[in-house]
């Protein structure tokens, strides 16, 4: 199978907590806004895969998501696989090299 995943959108209420909890892991989230859309934050990640982060509304969240991230160093974060939760609950399995 030749397939990838492109592109991952968290919406959320905590929008700036959110960026925060992903910044901290060492995603590279710059702000954006497009047109008239909200302004958000994007991170492209080493293999091309952009996370972005939304700002949620009654009919766009996203509840339950598992996610999954290797990262070079987290500052508190010991070598090993973490089970962490972000602000809005999801889990986040967090591998640091």
């Amino acid at each position: 199978m030749d397939a990838s995943l492109d592109l991952v959108v968290l919406y959320t209420e905590q929008v700036e907590a959110c960026r925060e909890f992903y910044a901290h892991l060492g995603l590279p989230l710059v702000a954006e806004k497009h047109g008239d859309g909200p302004l958000h934050h994007a991170a492209v990640l080493a293999n091309g895969t952009v996370v972005e982060i939304y700002p949620g509304t009654a009919g766009r969240t996203t509840d339950r998501l598992r996610l999954a991230f290797t990262v070079a160093a987290a500052a508190d974060l010991p070598a090993g696989t973490h089970r962490l939760e972000d602000p809005d609950g999801r889990v986040v399995i967090v591998t640091a090299r």
